[in-house]
């Protein structure tokens, strides 16, 4: 069955965009089942992370060396949080034993 051009709307800005022939052709060969529902723009812009859904930052004291930091997710306090530095220390050194 022949794919043809579609008019959709986008869920973010209400815009109608063309979900093409071809790419509706190219879901298929990658068994996606759902319609794309933002337009290129928004799609761009929610990958970028400027979008709706941008990232929250918490401020953090890193666990380790005592320095003002930034994480994108809530710590908890049962978990040590670490700076950038101290992380990719602790990544970079082999696992000692538990």
């Amino acid at each position: 069955m022949p794919f043809q051009d579609r008019t959709l709307t986008c869920v973010e800005c209400g815009q109608q965009f063309v979900f093409t022939a071809g790419e509706q052709e190219f879901f298929a060969q990658k068994g996606f089942t759902n319609e794309p529902k933002r337009c290129k723009s928004c799609k761009t812009r929610q990958r970028a992370g400027t979008g709706n859904s941008a990232r929250e930052e918490h401020e953090v004291t890193c666990s380790q060396c005592g320095q003002r930091t930034t994480v994108p997710f809530r710590p908890t306090l049962d978990r040590p949080v670490y700076c950038k530095t101290c992380y990719q220390a602790r990544r970079a050194s082999p696992p000692g034993p538990r």
